[in-house]
């Protein structure tokens, strides 16, 4: 998982403490689970995506007897 990733969960999980909270002090409120609930899947989303990411290619080696790029 990447480092935005990470933090979405996490986010996430904050989020849904908060809005347990909420509602066991001040009671339900449907908007706020509903927008915890877009939030999840937004987050699972986020995770699939990064998941089904290919690996970034390696640099192809330097042919021999070619000197590489100067800098002055």
């Amino acid at each position: 998982m990447s480092g935005p990733t990470k933090t979405m969960t996490v986010l996430t999980c904050a989020a849904l403490v908060l809005t347990t909270a909420y509602t066991v002090a001040l009671g339900s409120s449907g908007w706020l689970w509903f927008g915890l609930v877009l939030l999840i899947v937004a987050t699972i989303g986020m995770a699939a995506a990064d998941s089904s990411e290919p690996p970034a290619p390696a640099p192809r080696p330097r042919p021999p007897g070619r000197p590489g790029p100067t800098r002055p």
